[in-house]
């Protein structure tokens, strides 16, 4: 087990930043898996949506991992609007890993090395200076590789919240094991809108029941960059709701008991053994008037169930992390889900799961 830390970092002050939404996880026509999906389409969806960055994530088995020269090299990819990572899904017979960057990378160098040994797939990760993140860690193409390889994780895959409830007790199952990772979603979306009746396929449904943004990661970031979105997805400062309309879930925490709430998602401190608030805060979307539902899970349990004032869309519980253990709590936003009219099959598949946030931690050891 990690030791607990002697030390941490005092935070005193709520952590400033900018909220960007996007999706961290799609295909384009570079997957043979995939239709009506050019990049360009992709990228103007997102735009007219209102998305901050985005990633397109094609098959690099489907290229032979020569994802530089076939998605990256794709005229379509650029845009004044968005910020455009970089990557490409590792798909190998051990399972599915986003490789993520901020700019282009040897991609061609981890699919060469995608059935190697977790350490020597490592060592390359730290040699190329690029982001693993878990995908769908639960389903038929899991995540079969060490979690300490990993950057973040997917706990959202998909419009479908169902298929994911595993997932989530998998990533539980990590941060009650000591480690902090950052969680994100990601629509895993392959099939477009056909632009022609005679295009449509037997996939082309899908198309509004799963696209961009179902569902959808907000990342708070220091600035508007593609270097801060990175920083940000790992340090865990981020939330998920199921679609770019529903409401941003912030989980929100005072320490020391003075009335400002100093502690966010993704921070870690050491308790005093006193009494913590924490605060559920609602941002934006949703539906007016309504009472959300919140879960509070701590260190794996389910730990308080509430709701949220219809006017002020938060809600605030205590308790008192102990001195000499390991804690975390996160939330789950239950509720209607608000239309998204250009998916409008999605809110179904969804469920009532409207959002989740990450955890804030106490007495972790961030070395571990």
């Amino acid at each position: 087990m990690p030791a607990i830390p002697d030390q941490l970092p005092t935070i005193s002050a709520p952590r400033e930043g900018i909220w960007l939404k996007g999706d961290w996880h799609l295909h384009s026509r570079h997957s043979t898996d995939s239709t009506n999906n050019p990049i360009g389409k992709i990228i103007a969806f997102a735009e007219r949506i209102g998305f901050d960055y985005l990633v397109v994530t094609d098959h690099d088995v489907h290229v032979d991992g020569a994802v530089a020269q076939h998605t990256w090299a794709d005229p379509e990819y650029r845009s004044d609007r968005l910020l455009l990572p970089y990557g490409a899904e590792l798909t190998a017979p051990r399972g599915h890993i986003n490789i993520l960057a901020t700019e282009p990378y040897d991609h061609q160098a981890v699919f060469d090395a995608r059935n190697a040994r977790d350490w020597d797939l490592l060592a390359l990760k730290k040699k190329l200076g690029i982001h693993f993140s878990a995908n769908h860690p639960s389903t038929k193409n899991h995540y079969g590789y060490s979690f300490d390889i990993a950057d973040s994780v997917e706990i959202w895959n998909g419009s479908t919240w169902a298929k994911n409830i595993p997932g989530v007790r998998i990533w539980d199952d990590m941060l009650l094991s000591g480690r902090m990772l950052g969680a994100r979603g990601g629509s895993d979306a392959h099939h477009g809108i056909p632009d022609r009746p005679e295009l449509t396929t037997a996939w082309s449904a899908e198309a509004t029941a799963n696209y961009v943004g179902t569902p959808t990661t907000w990342i708070l970031a220091r600035e508007r960059t593609k270097e801060a979105l990175f920083e940000a997805l790992v340090a865990g400062h981020a939330s998920v709701s199921a679609n770019p309309f529903n409401p941003r879930v912030e989980l929100h925490a005072d320490l020391d008991g003075d009335g400002h709430m100093e502690l966010g998602m993704g921070d870690n401190v050491k308790p005093s053994g006193g009494p913590v608030t924490f605060e559920v805060r609602l941002i934006g979307g949703g539906i007016e008037g309504v009472r959300y539902g919140v879960k509070v899970v701590k260190n794996r349990q389910d730990f308080a169930v509430l709701t949220t004032d219809p006017q002020t869309q938060t809600v605030r519980f205590t308790d008192s992390p102990a001195i000499g253990e390991r804690s975390y709590y996160r939330v789950e936003i239950e509720g209607p889900q608000t239309p998204y009219p250009d998916v409008p099959y999605s809110m179904a598949l969804s469920g009532s799961m409207v959002a989740l946030s990450n955890p804030i931690y106490f007495n972790y050891n961030p070395a571990f």
